[in-house]
């Protein structure tokens, strides 16, 4: 289901201030409840007709009560092309992210100069969303989205995220915390978190934001600020590392462990068929008939 942007022109901004444009999209696309955003990133090559990010944006639609979260949906689109296509789709907040001297529109691959300078552009970005005084879910283009995920959120928390390795215990520092799914919470602890994380950089070069940010977590000065880590249950909140088996309990799933847009792509599109299949099964039988991904 490819974005169609045939004969599709738009004016790729230039504010001077960006973050009264980004203050913009966010007020547009904000959750009027409870001051929420959810926050996803592209490129151009993540943006190909029928894309991860076309596998991205089904997932909401076929979700079980989900396709209305795509009205809070806003796309930090690194390059002209990702700002086009974004625009071309329906109900997204599209923000264009400028980063001088940098051409973001090619495959990133993992850890390279390119992708790293684009995690710490991510990361610059979200604490700017959460000094505007708003919260947000942030999610990778390869999370799909199949059930609302506030349910599962805990109250208590400042920062809540998904884990390549869940070890049972929620607030427990040791989880191998994975950025590609966070719910946080603006507050002067997670902006003082966020600062410090993205300064943290220059202390462990060559190293993208989630590896820093596991090296950091469970550090004196981060126990200071008084944050309160929150790891999601892999049960709920799964990924290719720990696969959530459930498809009655499945939030969400993450094609981490599985690098390479290809390979993702692939991995996904069998992700969709079996939530389809699954779906299209009577409710009294869909997990006895249905207990599993076919993932690799």
């Amino acid at each position: 289901m490819g974005l169609d942007i045939q004969n599709f022109q738009v004016k790729y901004p230039q504010a001077k201030d960006e973050n009264i444009e980004l203050e913009k999209t966010l007020r547009s696309a904000v959750m009027k409840d409870n001051r929420t955003v959810i926050i996803t990133n592209l490129n151009a090559a993540w943006t190909e007709p029928n894309s991860v990010f076309d596998l991205f944006v089904e997932s909401f639609k076929i979700g079980n009560g989900t396709a209305h979260l795509l009205d809070h949906l806003v796309v930090y689109a690194f390059d002209k092309t990702a700002y086009e296509r974004c625009k071309a789709a329906t109900h997204l907040h599209c923000y264009a992210v400028t980063t001088e001297g940098v051409d973001f529109s090619g495959e990133a691959y993992f850890m390279s100069e390119d992708y790293l300078k684009m995690t710490w552009r991510k990361i610059e970005l979200l604490r700017t969303v959460l000094e505007l005084g708003y919260d947000f879910i942030y999610t990778d283009a390869y999370v799909m989205w199949f059930r609302n995920p506030f349910k599962k959120f805990y109250a208590d928390g400042d920062i809540e995220m998904s884990c390549d390795h869940y070890i049972a215990n929620y607030n427990d520092v040791s989880n191998t915390a994975n950025t590609g799914l966070t719910y946080v919470k603006s507050n002067n602890r997670t902006i003082e978190l966020y600062k410090y994380w993205y300064n943290a950089r220059e202390y462990f070069p060559g190293k993208h934001d989630q590896d820093v940010l596991n090296m950091i977590k469970g550090n004196l000065l981060v126990h200071q600020i008084g944050l309160e880590f929150r790891f999601l249950d892999a049960a709920y909140f799964g990924g290719f590392c720990e696969p959530n088996k459930d498809l009655d309990e499945v939030i969400t799933m993450h094609a981490n462990c599985c690098i390479g847009i290809q390979n993702k792509m692939h991995d996904l599109t069998m992700i969709i068929h079996d939530w389809k299949r699954y779906m299209d099964l009577p409710s009294s039988n869909r997990n006895s008939t249905t207990t599993s991904w076919t993932i690799p």
